[in-house]
């Protein structure tokens, strides 16, 4: 008989000892757990989760990267991922499986002007396969010969790895991992609050959108291949572009050929009132990727979807020893296991059913009306988002705009987290302006559970600026 463990026992004071001995924790420096024990989070149902100690906090961050969309405790998801697992847990993506077919069958259902999904392990890679995708079609494509470099947006953020980051418009985030790859080409960001041309909407022409015209002539035309923007800027501050901005992109992308990248990782399966982000603007881009919400983060996975077209430039003569390698080389381990595909079939099955994205939209526009009240207190410079995505950025002045200290801003955090309610922050991305604080709550949020997360966020205020 075979011999089972059950892993869900552990010993508290072990587990918070293991932690502080063995764990490396993702953007955290460690000196603070001298000093104070590291918060462990074992058990969440619906929005609630419940940490090692049994205190409870209700989660506006979606498990503090935006990614547990459907919410926490979903038995379907879990019953559906162990039948998997029993028949058949992985084989490599060189060959199909069930769910893969049909996982993908289902994605472009959702982007019926695209023709192929290439399936991954995270939104990092979902974006590096874009670039290689680029890269490999300027030395395969007659047409697209040289057109290897690609552009991006301050602000945005597009992963972790060397590629990623190379192309990710945070100075934080990218400081000693230098250098960076060669062919990534910045442009400004498009934050109407702190216009990179000092101007104010209604009177500036879309100076962000347009000068972006000017980089590529700077660049040259015949070298650009790719233009890689997040529809809303996530990390980077919850940044919503004007609804002109992204026409006249899309409209520049396809004078010059470049293919334009919707990085949907945060903002695609319902996050900001639409299936995908870039629906709230006319525009129709060429390639878009995806992660967290895929598999609403029971399990990990990515994809990097297509157009036609695209997929067409590698389909070639094997045995033609001049072209037999432009096919598209390149495969993504984890990206075999049926368990995270399964997961996101599930998850997606859950939004519909359950009407989740017209809830972010109903619910979300709740949550950005509860948000404006604060601006009553002087600290807040900015409100801003979209559905179940917004954000208040915090000034010590008005007027100037300067933004809070990173100390006022980790009081006032925890002030928040005193109240019971997590909610997130830019983090190490800016330098003196990570004074963003994010919300993100999963899909199912209701407007009772937005009230907790708004008074407790004004109860932090009063506490931090007010005493």
């Amino acid at each position: 008989m075979e011999a089972k463990k059950d892993w869900l026992e552990y010993d508290a004071d072990e587990i918070v000892r293991g932690d502080r001995e063995s764990l490396w924790h993702h953007l955290k420096p460690h000196r603070c757990f001298d000093s104070q024990e590291q918060m462990i989070i074992v058990e969440g149902d619906g929005l609630n989760v419940k940490d090692i100690r049994g205190r409870e906090y209700l989660d506006a961050t979606s498990g503090g990267v935006w990614s547990v969309i459907v919410g926490y405790g979903r038995d379907s998801i879990a019953d559906a991922v162990c039948a998997q697992l029993k028949k058949m847990p992985y084989f490599a993506g060189v060959f199909g499986t069930v769910p893969a077919v049909q996982l993908a069958q289902k994605v472009l259902e959702k982007l019926p002007k695209h023709g192929k999904v290439f399936f991954s392990n995270s939104g990092s890679e979902a974006n590096e396969k874009a670039y290689k995708i680029i890269r490999q079609a300027s030395w395969i494509s007659h047409d697209r010969k040289g057109k290897y470099k690609i552009m991006y947006r301050d602000r945005d953020y597009h992963g972790t790895t060397l590629g990623a980051l190379s192309s990710t418009g945070q100075a934080q985030r990218r400081q000693g991992y230098g250098p960076f790859l060669e062919g990534f080409v910045e442009f400004p960001h498009c934050v109407c609050y702190r216009c990179p041309y000092d101007k104010t909407y209604g009177s500036c022409d879309i100076d962000c959108a347009r000068n972006v015209e000017k980089k590529i002539l700077a660049e040259g035309p015949d070298t650009i291949g790719g233009c890689i923007v997040e529809p809303i800027t996530a990390g980077g501050g919850i940044l919503k572009p004007v609804k002109e901005y992204y026409p006249i992109l899309r409209d520049i992308c396809r004078k010059y050929d470049i293919w334009l990248i919707m990085d949907e990782v945060v903002c695609g399966f319902g996050r900001t009132g639409r299936f995908w982000g870039y629906e709230h603007y006319n525009v129709d881009p060429d390639m878009v990727t995806m992660a967290k919400g895929l598999a609403s983060s029971y399990g990990a996975l990515s994809a990097t979807v297509v157009k036609q077209n695209i997929f067409d430039v590698f389909l070639n003569d094997p045995s033609d020893p001049e072209t037999r390698l432009n096919y598209f080389r390149d495969i993504s381990t984890f990206g075999g296991c049926t368990a995270s595909l399964t997961a996101a079939l599930e998850s997606i099955r859950i939004i519909e059913e359950e009407n989740l994205v017209e809830n972010s939209r109903i619910v979300g526009d709740y949550l950005l009306e509860r948000l404006e009240e604060l601006r009553e207190y002087e600290c807040v410079g900015d409100v801003r988002g979209q559905g179940l995505f917004c954000g208040i950025e915090f000034v010590q002045n008005r007027k100037t705009r300067e933004p809070i200290t990173e100390t006022g801003m980790a009081v006032l955090m925890a002030a928040v987290l005193a109240e019971g309610v997590i909610v997130g922050r830019t983090n190490s991305s800016f330098h003196g302006m990570n004074s963003i604080m994010n919300f993100a709550p999963a899909l199912t949020v209701t407007k009772d559970q937005v009230d907790t997360i708004v008074g407790a966020v004004a109860a932090a205020i009063r506490k931090t600026f007010y005493k």
